[in-house]
């Protein structure tokens, strides 16, 4: 196979510097391309296994772009010679190789547009976007709101945008459009090109701290988590401070989630079988679906939930309150570097960041200790037994889906050390495969991991709803795809898959809608 790629790359480098140049012509220059689709939102996923397999250093540089014959891509904006770009082209499609993805190819840098989002300002005050988050949030309303970010566009500066993803000339048409809506809260508007800068800050921070300043009546029938407490001074992750108590468990029989029994489970399960005979599912692939009512405290659909699957980056939001037991016994500090690598691992499942905060806590074998011995009425059959290896592949570490919604469960009841920022780290905006993609209404929080190798595609998480009158019903929500083998075009196997636990959570989503009349 190398010799084949070798020769590949050598007839490729030759058809290059061979294409003749008129003389005193601009030299061409030559990008990286990934993939190719009609549908943006297979393109965004996919961007999310990229980052994941290429690294950070990486990510700056990818483009998600318009093609002017249609269809979206994403780019390595990497403008380079024939040369370099040849070199570029057979390291990443090593990796892309490495993990079950295809290969990449360089073309000119041109045939494609870039993609534009409406901006509302940029400067380096960053509660000062998040006020003006609200104003422009609240008056333009969920309709953009949903898709209302702030990103930091380099280390001392941050801009609200609109993410629209779209070309120049229809996005500066937006742009006017809401400057003549906000010039009253002299807010002016501008566009600027998608740059895939990193995001701090969304719909459901948003939604999440205001729903923290109102009334606790306003969510239906359960207690919400109290305001965020203020985090320790930052300080060093080595120094130690006094012990703090730790947030009293919830007894086993409040975690105990009874079997759930019903019509719409066997709805779910007609789904699967349905799914099956469509292809989209095959017969060497085993699924787990667990959806809990936080509002009444029942079990709505319990599908394989006490089955042990792989965790893969599912995982990660555990080996954070490992961490944050740590922080709140008095032997590490939640400081600076701490808080930028939890980010990483949570929003961008960032693996040297997940091994980075494991090694922390004392390394896979102490995490696994830890919540077993101090949340062992929540993690009943999960094994942590590895840091993540190198590219991703991690097929060792593992849980039931009933582990994932007990952890859930008291996250939101607020039973868990520095439950508010985990909270907040699993809030933080990013492709997920139980709202993004759905018709589910905007105004929805989310908090969720999702986890992806060749052989898993999964997501676990809360979503709020809310009715006409705003008054908030929080479920939890676990699917699970897993193969016995890796899938040899892991690229299109994780999009497809990802797309029946979305299909599901609308399912779930319009079941809960009939039940409470929700939006």
């Amino acid at each position: 196979m190398l010799r084949i790629f070798s020769l590949c790359f050598v007839c490729f480098l030759t058809v290059l510097l061979s294409v003749p140049k008129p003389l005193f012509s601009k030299p061409v220059q030559y990008d990286i391309a990934y993939i190719w689709d009609d549908d943006l939102n297979n393109v965004l996923d996919y961007q999310n296994q990229l980052e994941e397999t290429l690294g950070p250093e990486a990510s700056p540089h990818l483009r998600i772009v318009g093609r002017k014959d249609g269809g979206y891509g994403i780019v390595y904006d990497h403008n380079g010679t024939a040369l370099s770009s040849a070199k570029l082209m057979v390291k990443h499609s090593e990796l892309l190789r490495s993990q079950g993805l295809s290969e990449c190819f360089a073309v000119e840098d041109n045939g494609y547009f870039e993609l534009y989002n409406v901006s509302y300002g940029l400067g380096p005050n960053l509660e000062d976007k998040k006020k003006r988050y609200a104003r422009v949030y609240n008056y333009l309303g969920d309709e953009v709101g949903k898709n209302l970010y702030i990103e930091q566009t380099d280390k001392n500066n941050y801009t609200l945008i609109y993410r629209r993803r779209s070309d120049r000339s229809s996005t500066y048409r937006v742009a006017r459009k809401h400057a003549k809506l906000l010039k009253r809260k002299k807010i002016s508007t501008t566009i600027i090109a998608e740059k895939n800068n990193p995001v701090v800050f969304g719909e459901s921070s948003h939604l999440d701290e205001e729903q923290d300043t109102s009334p606790a009546e306003q969510v239906a029938a359960t207690t919400p988590p109290p305001r965020p407490r203020t985090l320790p001074k930052v300080v060093e992750e080595t120094a130690k401070s006094k012990p703090t108590a730790t947030p009293p468990l919830p007894r086993p029989e409040e975690v105990a989630l009874a079997p759930a029994r019903g019509d719409f489970e066997a709805s779910i399960e007609r789904f699967i079988k349905e799914q099956r005979r469509a292809g989209k599912l095959s017969s060497n692939e085993k699924t787990g679906w667990m959806v809990y009512d936080l509002t009444s405290g029942k079990s709505l659909v319990d599908i394989n939930a006490n089955q042990v699957f792989q965790a893969a980056s599912m995982i990660k939001p555990f080996v954070a309150l490992a961490f944050f037991h740590r922080v709140n016994e008095g032997t590490l500090k939640y400081g600076p570097k701490s808080r930028h690598n939890m980010e990483l691992m949570i929003q961008r499942s960032n693996n040297p960041a997940t091994n980075w905060v494991m090694r922390m806590a004392g390394g896979p074998a102490e995490v696994d200790r830890l919540l077993r011995s101090h949340y062992g009425s929540i993690f009943k059959n999960t094994r942590i037994v590895e840091y993540i290896p190198a590219g991703g592949r991690t097929y060792k570490n593992s849980a039931l889906p009933s582990d994932y919604i007990r952890f859930l469960q008291a996250l939101w009841s607020n039973k868990l050390p520095y439950g508010k920022e985990i909270r907040r780290l699993m809030s933080l905006p990013g492709r997920d495969r139980l709202y993004n993609g759905t018709p589910i209404p905007r105004g929805t929080l989310v908090y969720n991991k999702t986890g992806s190798t060749a052989r898993l595609c999964g997501d676990m998480g809360i979503l709020v709803a809310k009715d006409r009158k705003g008054n908030r019903y929080p479920y939890a929500l676990v699917g699970i795809i897993e193969r016995d083998t890796r899938a040899s075009n892991y690229g299109n196997w994780m999009l497809t898959r990802g797309n029946v636990i979305r299909q599901v959570s609308t399912l779930v989503y319009k079941e809960l809608k009939k039940q409470y009349q929700l939006l």
